[in-house]
Order: C-alpha cells, then sequence, then structure tokens
C-alpha cells in the first residue's frame, strides 16, 4: 500500500462520515454534530479499569506485561508496566494500541494482512515505524463505536493475544461499571 492509496483510503472514509453525528443522543442527531458528551470517551478511569483487569489476569498467568491503553485517536490514556516487565514493551505496547486504533483492526489481524503478497505488505514501515504486525493489540468499542484500544507485551505473541482478547472482553464489563 503506498502513499496515494493511503490517503484515497483515508479520503473515502471522511466522505462516509460526513453529516453523521458521532453521538447516539437523539438530541446531538443533527448534520455535522461533534459530541462534547463523555458517554463514549475513552476516560482514565475506564483506561485505569481495564489495565486493572487485565494486569490481574496477566498474574494469573505468570507473566510480567505492559499494558498500554489509547483514545480511538491512538494517543495513550494510561500506561502501566508491571514490575521486571521488559523495557523495550512499554513502545511495543503503546504501538500495539495506537495500530489497533489507527487501523481499526486487531493487530492479529493485521498480521495476516501484511505478511509477503497480502494488501497490507510493508506497512509496518508507515508512520514513523509505530505500526505493530503481531498480536496483542485489540481495537475497545462502546454502543458499537471505536472508542479506544488496548496493547499488551511482554509475553509471547501468543500469551499477548490472549491477553488482549480477554482485555476487549473484559472492556465491556468496565463500561457496565462506570
Amino acid at each position: 500500500m503506498n502513499e496515494q492509496d493511503i490517503s484515497n483510503a483515508v479520503r473515502a472514509v471522511l466522505e462516509q462520515m460526513k453529516g453523521t453525528g458521532s453521538c447516539r443522543e437523539e438530541s446531538h442527531q443533527e448534520k455535522g454534530h461533534v459530541c462534547k458528551c463523555r458517554k463514549n470517551a475513552m476516560t482514565l478511569d475506564k483506561a485505569n479499569a481495564l489495565i486493572e483487569k487485565v494486569r490481574a489476569k496477566a498474574e494469573q498467568m505468570g507473566i510480567q506485561v505492559v499494558i498500554a491503553v489509547a483514545d480511538k485517536a491512538g494517543r495513550p490514556v494510561a500506561v502501566q508496566c508491571m514490575d521486571d516487565a521488559y523495557i523495550a514493551s512499554f513502545d511495543i505496547a503503546v504501538n500495539k494500541a495506537f495500530t489497533s486504533a489507527s487501523l481499526k483492526m486487531s493487530t492479529e489481524q493485521l498480521a495476516g494482512l501484511s505478511q509477503p503478497g497480502q494488501s497490507l505488505y510493508g506497512i509496518q514501515f508507515t508512520n514513523g515505524g509505530k505500526i505493530v504486525i503481531f498480536g496483542g493489540g485489540e481495537v475497545l468499542e462502546a454502543d458499537g463505536k471505536i472508542v479506544g484500544a488496548l496493547g499488551v507485551s511482554g509475553g509471547s505473541a501468543q500469551e499477548d493475544t490472549s491477553l488482549a482478547a480477554y482485555g476487549k472482553e473484559a472492556f465491556k464489563e468496565v463500561l457496565a461499571c462506570l
């Protein structure tokens, strides 16, 4: 995928979004409305509650990981490093969350699409090297809309993928409590 393909894809998404409100509140459905309510925003409280659930699961599994939660634009909201987690796992976890938020898919799904001969081959060399093409990143949704993403790093690829999938499900519990 070259720069022109990416630009065209972004343009197409922006065209689809024109005229649609970002909030499900009936009073907020006017054309071009930008919702200021925090109902479907990734907040620090939500991010920390999710991190706590993923950290507890990692402890059960006997692994030390770094857990990053980003908002829907891929910007970190909260990052926690378990004791003795790999130093490199910090950047990897943050970049997994960025990757999932910015491409609206799990990093495990992206892994298949970025193999030689596939449509996104070479994507990991874009965005200043921030794109991660192995498991451990998941999109987080509320009311059917992407509100952020989760990145987990420090275990094997399979362990990171499993923890991130667990986190995606645990996020539903977080939303129900906050």
